[in-house]
């Protein structure tokens, strides 16, 4: 039975944090809040904390109008309408305030659908950081971390999910992810608290 923790031993200091889509958008009073987006915060800052300098941070960027988009977010983005640039503004698309005084020296990518990896930044931003590990948090669990994890482990990464840092605004398939992420990816991801994680991660 797979089990959680660090089954690979201690992170390398040249690991790097990776912090999906801590946005305004997504926090209280928006339509898109995720609740538990207040409750982790505070293990994600500690990440954060831990080392700015190694953090990446991505955000999700929706089109000035839905007629920038293609194919289905097109349509995506006529029931969203109301969540567009041209609706909201360029502020909401910012990260929360208690993370956005990490960057820099974090660095942030941004993307316009729910994989950062189909834009080069992030790859780029990766190589030159010279990292093979990737420590996740953010949100949500059941849709752009999904994406983040997937495109992580087809590109070899050693990955980390850091269990109390991560959110959905669905508890249910929130839970469902972690199952998966733990029992169906056994070798390629662990999972471990935030805890756990900042004492095996050492400093260069």
């Amino acid at each position: 039975m797979a089990k959680p923790g660090l089954i690979h031993g201690p992170l390398r200091p040249d690991a790097v944090h990776l912090c999906v889509d801590m946005q305004r958008l997504f926090a209280e009073g928006s339509p898109w809040e995720v609740p538990w987006l207040a409750r982790i915060l505070p293990a994600v800052e500690a990440v954060c904390a831990h080392r700015p300098d190694r953090t990446v941070f991505t955000r999700f960027i929706p089109p000035a109008t839905p007629g920038e988009a293609g194919g289905s977010w097109r349509l995506y983005w006529r029931k969203w309408e109301e969540m567009t640039l041209k609706a909201k503004g360029g502020g909401m698309v910012g990260l929360v305030p208690a993370l956005d005084r990490f960057a820099p020296p974090a660095r942030v990518v941004d993307k316009k659908v729910y994989s950062p990896w189909l834009d080069p930044a992030l790859d780029a931003a990766l190589r030159e950081m010279g990292t093979d590990t990737l420590i996740v948090t953010g949100g949500e669990t059941d849709v752009c971390v999904l994406a983040t994890a997937l495109g992580a482990i087809d590109r070899g990464f050693r990955l980390v999910m850091v269990t109390d840092a991560l959110c959905s605004s669905s508890d249910r398939t929130h839970d469902d992810l972690m199952e998966v992420y733990l029992h169906r990816f056994s070798v390629q991801i662990e999972t471990a608290e935030t805890e756990e994680v900042l004492a095996a991660w050492g400093r260069a």
